[in-house]
């Protein structure tokens, strides 16, 4: 076998065939058999194929390689498109043509852009999910403070604006009730820092107990929103809600308690100043109590021992104090003329303090509640007793009528005489209307009795019983000016005829006056007014001259009544009087 080659004489270079010219050479130098030459040829052809062989297969897996990697390029591609979720946004190649390294290197820009927008989708991914973790762990109180969220795991197969979009709505959701949560949580703090300032209590302690992170040294964002830390909140508000509302109404039933006591001592303003603070919200309401400390249990203390050391004071003052309150009562039954035992109550009173029987409160309570009848008592008689002083007003100028009437001098021209007529011409017109107001006054006494079922006193005296007997008298008075009129005609007449028949001699012995209704303020000197305003009534006189009345066999019989055996007595003047040129001359019987 020959192999056949050249040389190329241009370029000198060895060739396969200048080598074998060489090797032929050789061989004939040598002088190798054709046998040998012809195996050695062929062991040459061998490897030449050999050769070629390897060559051809590493070129075929070189090709196998590139195909696999466009293979994956185009996987990777379709992968990341779908995972993304956008065409409009990258370059990709739309037909598969040209050498493999064409279709690869057409790839390769696609590839490049689409994972770097892959790892920017997953670094948003990784934080929403991150922040929507931290969110949800701070709402279910797994977080604790300051502690870190672990990197969440993305989904990478799915990797689109529309998932991403779902995650920050959800974020939102849940930063919209972080935010709602967290006013919450600050409102309960600032009900709870404003409670405890009222009750005086520790705010950070209280607080802390709650949550750690409710102090005022963690930031806002920091604090727990929980459903625990809510509810523990919302827990303590209404502890101490209640726990103000208790202690107002132990301050109110305290401050309440001292301004009776006050009142029951009559204690000075400046000691009563001392404990403002405590009485200045006796009628408050609990939402009305904002000033902190105001409820704090040491002023509450304070009451306490305050109230305690009256109390024992008050026991000490128990009788002065009883004593002040029967001296009201007896004052006002004094104003409105109701008679009563005071000596008899007052040792009453001191009985039943000595005995300890008796709780000081109820006591004055009891004695309170005697004043608030006596008043209403004393209201329901004061349109009555006021025409009672009218009356007696009346009656007294009634009097000094007749002691002015019987006044020879009083037309004189002496000092003050004028006055005395003026007040004489004022006391004829109210003595005139006497009758018509006693008729008032008996007509209300008696509905005041019917509406009541009792007795009009006054004084002790039945009111009736003295208008009675002042109109029986004022009959009896006018009987009597009768009867000295017709007397002082028949002696006119007896003196005319005598100085007729003798001429002219002394005029007798002035005759006997009308006798004096004797005014209920006789005795105007009493003590206190309580007595001098009752009716006085002369029954001793009554008794033993009788009203001198003159019958027409000339004897005398006593025509007037007996005065009640409680009435007090005053004696009556029976002077000589003139009648009045303003009264009217009855008829002679």
């Amino acid at each position: 076998m020959a192999i056949t080659g050249t040389q190329n004489p241009v370029s000198g270079e060895t060739t396969c065939g200048s080598l074998l010219q060489q090797l032929q050479l050789i061989w004939d130098e040598v002088g190798q058999s054709e046998e040998e030459r012809d195996k050695m040829l062929l062991q040459l052809e061998q490897e030449c194929l050999d050769v070629y062989k390897r060559k051809v297969d590493q070129a075929s897996s070189s090709r196998d390689v590139l195909l696999q990697s466009l293979a994956d390029a185009k996987t990777e591609l379709a992968g990341l498109l779908s995972a993304l979720g956008e065409m409009s946004n990258v370059n990709t190649p739309e037909k598969s043509s040209g050498t493999i390294k064409e279709q690869l290197a057409a790839i390769a820009p696609a590839l490049e852009q689409l994972g770097e927008q892959k790892e920017e989708r997953i670094k948003e991914f990784a934080d929403v999910q991150s922040q929507i973790q931290k969110i949800c762990g701070e709402i279910a109180g797994n977080l604790k403070i300051g502690e870190l969220v672990g990197t969440p795991t993305v989904d990478e197969d799915d990797l689109s604006l529309k998932k991403l979009d779902e995650y920050q709505t959800q974020l939102q959701e849940l930063q919209k009730e972080k935010s709602d949560r967290l006013h919450k949580v600050l409102d309960l703090v600032s009900k709870i820092h404003d409670l405890c300032a009222v009750l005086g209590m520790d705010f950070y302690s209280t607080i802390t107990e709650v949550h750690p992170s409710l102090d005022d040294s963690v930031g806002v964002q920091s604090k727990s929103i929980s459903n625990d830390t809510l509810s523990k909140l919302a827990r303590t508000v209404v502890a101490l809600e209640e726990d103000k509302k208790m202690r107002l109404q132990k301050l109110q039933q305290l401050a309440a308690q001292l301004s009776d006591l006050w009142n029951l001592m009559d204690t000075p303003m400046e000691e009563r100043s001392l404990f403002n603070h405590v009485t200045c919200n006796m009628s408050a309401t609990v939402d009305e109590v904002t000033v902190p400390g105001a409820l704090a249990l040491d002023l509450i203390e304070q009451a306490e021992v305050e109230v305690e050391r009256l109390d024992q004071l008050k026991f000490s003052k128990m009788k002065e104090i009883a004593l002040k309150k029967q001296s009201e009562l007896e004052e006002i039954y004094a104003h409105a003329h109701i008679a009563i035992d005071s000596v008899a109550a007052q040792e009453k009173i001191m009985a039943l303090i000595d005995s300890g029987n008796v709780e000081p409160s109820e006591l004055i309570a009891d004695m309170d509640s005697h004043i608030l009848k006596a008043k209403e008592e004393a209201l329901s008689r004061k349109e009555i007793l006021e025409k009672v002083e009218r009356w007696m007003s009346a009656c007294e100028e009634e009097s000094w009528l007749e002691d002015y009437n019987r006044d020879e001098n009083r037309y004189s021209s002496s000092r003050g005489a004028h006055l005395n007529l003026k007040r004489a011409e004022k006391a004829r017109i109210l003595v005139n209307k006497i009758p018509a107001l006693v008729d008032t006054l008996v007509a209300k006494t008696r509905t005041w009795e019917e509406d009541r079922g009792l007795s009009f006193m006054y004084d002790g005296v039945p009111l009736l019983a003295m208008l009675d007997e002042y109109v029986v008298l004022r009959h009896e008075r006018e009987e009597e000016k009768r009867r000295l009129r017709d007397q002082k005609r028949f002696h006119e007449q007896l003196n005319t005829e005598q100085e007729t028949l003798f001429g002219s001699r002394p005029s007798p012995n002035r005759p006997t006056g009308p006798k004096k209704v004797v005014g209920p303020r006789a005795n105007a000197g009493a003590s206190n007014g309580a007595a001098s305003r009752r009716l006085s009534l002369n029954t001793n006189q009554s008794g033993s001259n009788g009203a001198r009345s003159t019958s027409k066999d000339g004897k005398r019989g006593d025509t007037r009544p007996v005065a009640p055996a409680n009435f007090v007595a005053i004696a009556k003047e029976d002077a000589v009087s003139f009648v009045s040129s303003n009264d009217p001359v009855p008829a002679s019987p």
